[in-house]
């Protein structure tokens, strides 16, 4: 969206005989910057070569820059880009350094005949801590892989990481005053691997390095069967929290004693507290110290100047007034898909709230390991839909201006058409050079253009085989029509955009409300068909990510019975032709977290093979559903992806044209 804000009219910085063209953001070819800058001018057809274009900057430090808010100026920059090199203002070092990111994506997104566009940007951010939390206690991962996603995250502007490093699974901060904290008989998962206090510092200075703050979790006094496992006692207990004291008290002098790392996280969350006095005085404890204080929400009760920063979760979650506050509630990557779910990011707002005020500082998206994986850090990220989630973080982190939160507004729904569908294609627009250099790692393409028709429900009556008139119509050659003649009544049938689409989202219980998707009644035992036409310049082989159930990397949920999608007895046609699920790599019966999660979902799997032949190729999707409580799965996600991409999944196929009405336009 669009700032509802005004702002005075920038400076022109080249000479005065010079036109400027002062174009919408997101209206410019020119700008592949994400997050999209706040104010973006451009010199109409002036390129500057990117060769050593990042070197010849020239810094100037200002007091202030007209047109930013005062609360956003520390982090502010206006970056002018001639003949003459590149140029900085800023008020700080951290505006500094954002520049200096959103040059290097210049120079990066450079045209390679002409080079970078001359151009003045003149940004901000709209909430001043932008994260993403890491769950490092459950599962290890090597400090190398967290860096690598630390640095691709603070290209984009996230300012915050928070390493959640003690868990029920494993204890993963060295502790030399306990080191049976760090013996392999105390965890439950990768036994025996910890984080040194020499790893934690190095971790320290590479966020700092980066403009980045680390913030790191020691769970208190909940999650701690590590703890309990190795000591025999609970923490709360007198000896148990001489014990923590102990414990926290050597993590902030030994891992963390650099002021780039100002807070310390206590957890408190998912907790019986059963001594009063422990949360207080623990908070003195590490106020003592030196470092401010983190805590989550719901969690220990706190009054105002109590705690200094508090993080919301789930439904529950509420900001501390006069408090800085992150939202965390609806921003669990576990459980997102990577087509739907970062389209309700994109347009979300963070604590309702359309940019930071004296309590709502941003929000942290989180990546939780309840549930074992196999394949290493690569397959955790393309499980949790990190790459394409994490850019819509970035992109609505910063930009600010979204009028709804996550749950209101358009949710997982791309519209049809209109001011919001052009901002959308135009974020897909400049993604599209991410997945170029991410390539197979980042399991997405751009999804805008997928049009599809939907049926509202028919009314299955419990039997999930029961066939309706686009089934039995299957080897018609017509438009799907926008209503079907049924049971002497009628249903109609409303297009759609994406290559994710929700009929009924499971989130947002508690006093949220429910995710906006496609059915606005969703109701049990109901059967819904998607069709559509795509047009295909040349007949072809390509691959195809599809399924109708995103596995969540957080739950113990069973696989699919073998040669079934689903528990439902959702289907796939092309061309009349049914489309098979692939071999599940699974097959228990018994729920653990335990139990990997392997190919359940589509981002870890190679796509499947499909062929479309030249001209028109009908896809038809069956999407039933029963109760939507199943013991198979603990939340029923009803929806479907149909995503075609290069046989090897590096790469989006070029040339289709999608329309239910078979028009190609």
């Amino acid at each position: 969206m669009k700032h509802r804000r005004r702002f005075p009219a920038l400076r022109p910085f080249f000479l005065a005989v010079v036109a400027f063209c002062a174009v919408a953001v997101s209206a410019s070819a020119a700008c592949e910057i994400i997050p999209l800058p706040q104010r973006f001018k451009e010199r109409a057809g002036a390129y500057v070569p990117a060769r050593d274009l990042e070197k010849r900057v020239s810094v100037k430090r200002v007091k202030t820059l007209k047109g930013v808010p005062e609360h956003a100026l520390n982090e502010a920059y206006l970056l002018r880009v001639g003949s003459a090199g590149a140029s900085i203002e800023a008020v700080s070092a951290a505006g500094e350094l954002n520049a200096r990111k959103t040059l290097k994506q210049l120079v990066k997104r450079a045209d390679p005949t002409r080079g970078v566009p001359a151009c003045e940007i003149l940004d901000w951010p709209a909430y001043p801590m932008r994260g993403f939390m890491m769950d490092c206690g459950r599962s290890y991962f090597p400090v190398a892989d967290l860096k690598k996603i630390i640095a691709f995250l603070a290209d984009y502007k996230i300012n915050v990481f928070h390493w959640h490093i003690t868990e029920n699974q494993g204890w993963r901060l060295e502790s030399k005053a306990f080191p049976k904290l760090n013996a392999k008989e105390t965890y439950t998962r990768d036994a025996g691997k910890f984080y040194t206090f020499r790893e934690a510092q190095e971790l320290a200075r590479f966020c700092d390095g980066l403009g980045v703050t680390l913030i790191p979790e020691i769970d208190m006094p909940g999650h701690a069967k590590a703890f309990e496992r190795a000591f025999g006692c609970d923490m709360q207990s007198e000896k148990g929290t001489k014990i923590i004291k102990t414990l926290t008290d050597e993590a902030i002098r030994e891992a963390f004693p650099s002021k780039s790392v100002p807070w310390l996280h206590i957890g408190t969350d998912e907790v019986r507290i059963s001594n009063p006095n422990f949360v207080p005085e623990m908070v003195a404890f590490v106020r003592e110290r030196g470092k401010k204080v983190a805590t989550w929400n719901p969690g220990a009760h706190y009054k105002s100047g109590e705690i200094d920063l508090v993080q919301m979760w789930s439904g529950r979650g509420r900001p501390l007034a006069g408090t800085p506050s992150l939202d965390c509630r609806l921003h669990y990557l576990n459980h997102f898909d990577s087509f739907a779910d970062p389209v309700a990011v994109f347009f979300s707002n963070f604590g309702e709230k359309p940019e930071a005020d004296g309590t709502i500082a941003g929000g942290v998206a989180a990546i939780w390991c309840d549930r074992a994986i196999v394949g290493g850090t690569d397959a955790v990220l393309a499980h949790n839909a990190f790459y394409p989630a994490m850019l819509a973080f970035a992109e609505s982190a910063w930009r600010g201006g979204r009028d709804k939160y996550f749950h209101d507004g358009p949710g997982t729904v791309i519209p049809l058409s209109g001011e919001k569908l052009a901002e959308f294609r135009d974020f897909e627009r400049r993604m599209l050079p991410v997945k170029r250099e991410q390539g197979k790692a980042m399991p997405w393409v751009p999804q805008s253009e997928m049009l599809w028709r939907v049926t509202d429900a028919f009314p299955n009556g419990g039997d999930l085989a029961k066939a309706f008139p686009p089934e039995t119509r299957l080897n018609d050659a017509a438009a799907f029509p926008k209503e079907y003649a049924f049971d002497g009544g009628k249903v109609a049938a409303r297009d759609a955009r994406g290559a994710g689409v929700y009929l009924r989202h499971v989130w947002g219980k508690g006093g949220l409300g429910t995710v906006a998707a496609f059915l606005e009644n969703p109701r049990p035992n109901s059967t819904v068909y998607a069709g559509t036409w795509i047009w295909s310049p040349k007949a072809q082989k390509i691959g195809l990510w599809a399924q109708t159930h995103k596995y969540a990397a957080s739950e113990p949920d069973l696989p699919p019975p073998q040669g079934e999608w689903d528990y439902c007895g959702s289907r796939f046609w092309l061309n009349g032709k049914e489309i098979r699920p692939p071999r599940w790599e699974n097959a228990h019966k018994a729920k653990s977290q335990e139990t990997p999660l392997a190919n359940e979902n589509f981002e870890v799997r190679p796509p499947l093979a499909v062929n479309l032949k030249q001209g028109w190729n009908k896809v038809l999707i069956k999407l039933p559903v029963g109760n939507f409580s199943i013991p198979q799965v603990r939340l029923l996600k009803w929806m479907f992806t149909f995503a075609p991409v290069s046989p090897d999944g590096s790469a989006p196929v070029e040339g289709l044209v999608w329309s239910p009405d078979k028009k190609k336009k």
